[in-house]
């Protein structure tokens, strides 16, 4: 079976989470996660990039409707946000949800500019039938656009190969945290953390840019 192209990848990526959020509307169902608790609970795990430097710009790669805008607002973050996804209905339920923020709000998956911190929560969860190594290879592609978005430092999460198997769903990607802190570690700085310890069936991982910090190497 010849792999999907990035692009193809991406359609499907935003077909999916379109047909969610029509189905149930502006709400954490709407982007594919179970409920408000982990939802925030999810959320709380980037503060402890971001909390330090509530004046900050941050950028939210795969931002669906903007709820996390709405949990830093409330957590006291005042810095200039853009939100980034590829499912043009996310973006408009976004501008009309939070229009009178100032906040940026643009369709796409590779951000312009740079930002402070750059996040992405959940945008590399559902595979669906594309290959593990496809998958991979876009994964360790968009880590990398993150990295070359921000100044400071950038977070994600990713559901966990630790999480009991009889819980696992086929179309759902779940990736080997020791391989991802290693990866993480060699190509962006000895500045990272992983957080498997909320109760979640994921990990989340913290990169910090040092004051001298490399680029991210070529992809071989």
């Amino acid at each position: 079976m010849t792999e999907p192209t990035h692009a193809q990848l991406l359609s499907e990526v935003a077909q999916y989470y379109s047909a969610k959020l029509e189905e149930h509307g502006a709400t954490p169902r709407g982007v594919d996660w179970n409920g408000p608790e982990s939802h925030q609970l999810r959320h709380r795990q980037f503060l402890r990039l971001i909390a330090d430097a509530p004046d900050a710009s941050v950028l939210d790669l795969g931002c669906g409707f903007g709820d996390f805008l709405g949990f830093l607002r409330s957590s006291g973050f005042r810095g200039h946000f853009t939100g980034y996804d590829v499912a043009p209905a996310m973006i408009d339920k976004a501008r009309e949800l939070h229009g009178g923020t100032g906040a940026r709000w643009c369709v796409g998956a590779v951000p312009e500019g740079m930002f402070d911190f750059a996040i992405a929560s959940g945008i590399f969860n559902v595979r669906g039938d594309t290959p593990d190594a496809a998958w991979a290879d876009y994964i360790d592609q968009t880590l990398d656009i993150l990295a070359q978005s921000s100044r400071h430092g950038f977070g994600f999460n990713i559901l966990s190969l630790s999480s009991d198997p009889d819980k696992r769903r086929p179309h759902l990607y779940y990736a080997d945290p020791v391989r991802m802190l290693g990866h993480c570690l060699s190509r962006y700085g000895r500045s990272v953390a992983l957080l498997q310890d909320y109760g979640l069936y994921e990990f989340t991982v913290l990169v910090r840019h040092g004051p001298a910090a490399p680029p991210p190497r070529p992809q071989p």
